[in-house]
């Protein structure tokens, strides 16, 4: 079993730059993010201004929250999926929760990346391109939407941060147990500054999933692409089926706060979750057909290996088939609605870990 850095270390790890900051030069005295421009002790709105290109622009709402003294930049992101409402929202709740006279460090706030799959309700793609926002990393200022904003965002939001937290929730399909995923890279420093900020964030349920970064795939993502580049990452999700519960925006919003206090960017005191969950990098249920899809357990349920987990039927509802776990764990999503395509993802499987194995590169 890996043995980690002391929560206290992992942060001090992050942290230290503040300290020395003070005998430098402020290269954080004004701090600019498309449109938004702050200087130290201010909030700043505006956008990155995505330019047309072999298809239409689009503008990225953004914020910046720069602290009067330094400190470590966070980047906060969500809306990747623009439907995945509660992460939108409680990225919109926390700049107003942030006062930049008491912060150290400089916070960006980019809550909304795929703005036309949130205006036109569409489902994990960018309606203009038909591309994931979340898998087009480090995107290409040539190409479609999807490619020039993500270029946009690598460049303006990611590069500058010490820090990216990626907020996602339960898409309009997606009935979605709250967890973290602790991303590992195989760098150790790394991979303890991302646990102690996963056990700080506050939800019990953690996602272990490893990395080999030297595989462009792997970098595909916003969290892999941000490792590739030393960053400290986390990732989490709350919220279901295209709902904005009150609890989830509470677990995502006081999650955000937990890690500035935790980086000592906020004065908020943080217990680390002391007995989590930890989860495998879990099991896909696909559907190998379309029809519909009915679920026989809930998001959160621990199943046993076999244990039917929903039926599919054709359209005109006959049978086709019951939907088995092939393993023992925790529910972590499951469909929410009967809409099924070849390829949809019905439900996903969490295995239990006993203990944390030490990192390994996938495919070795």
């Amino acid at each position: 079993m890996m043995r980690p850095v002391p929560f206290c270390l992992a942060l001090a790890v992050l942290t230290a730059p503040a300290g020395l900051a003070a005998q430098q030069p402020d290269a954080r005295a004004t701090v600019a993010v498309g449109t938004a421009s702050a200087r130290r002790g201010q909030v700043a709105y505006g956008a990155i201004r995505v330019p047309a290109g072999v298809d239409s622009a689009t503008d990225l709402p953004i914020a910046v929250v720069n602290g009067t003294r330094p400190g470590p930049v966070v980047a906060l992101v969500a809306g990747s999926h623009g439907t995945e409402y509660t992460s939108i929202v409680a990225l919109t709740r926390i700049i107003g929760q942030l006062d930049p006279r008491t912060i150290s460090g400089t916070v960006i706030v980019a809550p909304l990346l795929n703005v036309a799959s949130f205006t036109q309700m569409t489902v994990h793609l960018n309606p203009v391109d038909g591309k994931g926002m979340n898998g087009q990393y480090p995107g290409d200022p040539a190409g479609t939407q999807t490619q020039r904003a993500l270029a946009a965002v690598a460049d303006q939001v990611v590069k500058p941060a010490d820090v990216v937290i990626d907020l996602h929730g339960g898409d309009l399909d997606e009935d979605l147990r709250p967890y973290s995923y602790w991303f590992r890279g195989g760098q150790p420093a790394q991979d303890s500054a991302s646990r102690a900020l996963a056990l700080a964030f506050g939800l019990d349920h953690i996602i272990v999933r490893d990395f080999d970064l030297g595989d462009a795939a792997s970098r595909r993502n916003l969290g892999g692409y941000a490792m590739s580049l030393g960053k400290t990452v986390l990732v989490a999700e709350a919220g279901r089926s295209g709902t904005v519960e009150p609890e989830d925006l509470r677990l995502l919003t006081d999650g955000v706060l937990n890690v500035l206090g935790g980086l000592r960017m906020i004065d908020r005191a943080v217990r680390p979750v002391e007995h989590p969950v930890w989860l495998d990098a879990s099991t896909r249920l696909a559907a190998d057909s379309a029809g519909m899809f009915f679920a026989m357990v809930g998001r959160g349920a621990t199943v046993a290996a076999g244990a039917v987990l929903g039926y599919t039927t054709d359209y005109l509802g006959r049978r086709t088939g019951e939907v088995r776990s092939p393993t023992a764990g925790v529910v972590t999503f499951i469909r929410g609605v009967p809409s099924m395509w070849k390829g949809a993802t019905l439900a996903v499987i969490g295995r239990v870990l006993v203990e944390v194995p030490p990192y390994r590169k996938p495919g070795s």
